[in-house]
């Protein structure tokens, strides 16, 4: 006669467990993985469009433009988008314990982006 009482805290399946850990991380790291993406094509955008005033000027003879100072201004640029990426990946990764379901949603949101 006596049911057992199912303790929704304890019980994996529940949706106030999927929600809090798994859903509302996801959807979490999803925004910041669209974002990122976004942000990494605008700043492609506006980095390519100065390389092409930088080579217009170059071409009438304005300035004078040395390839290994280009190369390593890319090279650079290319170490702080890493350094930029993995810091947002590893901040989403803490949302919850595992850290699984924030990530999935970084790449779910980049993917998307």
């Amino acid at each position: 006669m006596n049911e057992p009482v199912s303790n929704t805290a304890n019980d994996i399946f529940s949706s106030t467990f999927l929600i809090g850990n798994v859903g509302a991380p996801f959807v979490i790291g999803m925004a910041v993985g669209y974002f990122a993406k976004k942000m990494l094509c605008i700043a492609l955008f506006v980095g390519g469009a100065a390389l092409v005033v930088l080579f217009v000027s170059e071409y009438y003879g304005i300035i004078d433009i040395s390839d290994s100072h280009l190369q390593s201004a890319a090279g650079s640029a290319t170490d702080a988008a890493k350094q930029s990426g993995g810091f947002l990946l590893d901040r989403v990764s803490n949302v919850t314990s595992k850290g699984v379901s924030g990530a999935a949603g970084f790449f779910a949101g980049f993917k998307l982006g």
